[in-house]
C-alpha cells in the first residue's frame, strides 16, 4: 500500500499529571508521531506506559501541556472531545461505553450515523434508515438485523462490542481509535471481534490506532507497530520488518532496556 499524506501528526506531545507535586507523572514526554492515511498501527506497552493517555490526547479528552495534534492538516490541539466527533471514532475496552443500553439497536445506529452533525426534530429512525441498518448488521453475522427494536442492554458483551465497532465505522472517521477493545471479552469472542475489526479497517481503508496488551494481536494485525515506555516511543516497526518479527525477538531485543513488567504485559494471551 502506497500512502503519501499524513492523517495524523503529533509534534512534541507532553502530558504531565499532578505537576509540581510529589505525585508528578510525565505520562507523555515529547512524543513525535506521523501516521499516514490508511495506516493500521498497533500500540503496545506496560501499564502506565502512556498508551491510553496518547489516545486521550488525540481524541481531545486531554489537552497536551506541550506540542501539537494535527489531524488531516488541521491543528486540533485545543479542540475539546465533543468537537472531535466529526474526525474521530473510538471503541473502548468496556462494551458498555460505546452504546446506550436503554436504547434500541436501531436508535444507537441512528445516533452513530448522525454523530458530529446538527440534529433536527426529524433525526429519528426512518423506514429508509431501518432498511439500511438491516443490511449493514448482516455483516456481523449475529442475527441482529432481525432485532432492531431490541434494547442494546440485553445483548451479550461480544454482540455489544461488535455493534459498537459497526457504529464507530458507520460514517467513516478520519481516525479510528481502539483502546484494548477486545480485552474484556472471552478469547473466542475476542477473536471474532478482532477479525471483524481487521476486515472493516481493510475494506474501508480507515486510519487506525489500536492499543492492545496482546503481543500476538500486535504482530499479526496492522502494517505498523509501536511500543511505548515511560511516555516515549521505544520501538517503531512497519512493513516487512514488522511481519518478520516474532514475540521472542521483541523480548530479546528490548528485554535489557525495558522493565520486566513491560514484557509481562505484552505476553500473548492464553486462550
Amino acid at each position: 500500500m502506497t500512502v503519501t499524506a499524513n492523517m495524523l501528526s503529533l509534534k512534541g506531545i507532553v502530558k504531565i499529571f499532578n505537576a509540581g507535586t510529589q505525585d508528578e507523572k510525565h505520562a507523555l514526554d515529547g512524543v513525535d508521531l506521523d501516521v499516514s492515511a490508511g495506516d493500521f498501527i498497533t500500540i503496545i506497552g506496560s501499564n502506565g506506559a502512556g498508551k491510553s493517555t496518547l489516545l486521550n490526547v488525540i481524541a481531545g479528552t486531554y489537552t497536551p501541556d506541550e506540542g501539537q495534534v494535527i489531524i488531516d492538516g488541521a491543528d486540533l490541539t485545543r479542540a475539546p472531545d465533543y468537537k472531535m466527533a466529526s474526525y474521530i471514532s473510538r471503541v473502548f475496552q468496556s462494551p458498555t461505553m460505546g452504546t446506550a443500553g436503554d436504547m434500541t439497536i436501531e436508535e444507537n445506529l441512528c445516533m452513530a450515523e448522525l454523530r458530529g452533525r446538527v440534529r433536527s426534530l426529524k433525526w429519528g429512525v426512518t423506514h429508509q434508515r431501518r432498511r439500511h441498518y438491516r443490511e449493514i448488521l448482516k455483516v456481523l453475522d449475529l442475527g441482529l438485523e432481525d432485532r432492531l427494536k431490541q434494547s442494546v442492554g440485553l445483548l451479550s458483551g461480544g454482540q455489544r462490542q461488535s455493534l459498537t465497532l459497526l457504529m464507530a465505522t458507520l460514517t467513516l472517521p478520519k481516525l479510528l481509535l481502539l483502546d484494548e477493545h477486545t480485552a474484556a471479552l472471552d478469547p473466542r469472542t475476542a477473536e471474532k471481534v478482532i477479525t471483524l475489526t481487521n476486515q472493516m479497517v481493510a475494506e474501508n481503508n480507515i486510519t487506525t490506532l489500536m492499543v492492545t496488551h496482546n503481543m500476538s494481536q500486535a504482530l499479526q494485525y496492522g502494517n505498523r507497530m509501536i511500543m511505548l515506555h515511560q511516555g516515549g516511543i521505544q520501538l517503531d516497526v512497519q512493513g516487512a520488518e514488522k511481519q518478520g518479527l516474532t514475540i521472542q525477538e521483541v523480548i530479546n531485543q528490548f528485554g535489557t532496556t525495558l522493565k520486566d513488567e513491560t514484557l509481562l504485559a505484552c505476553r500473548p494471551e492464553i486462550p
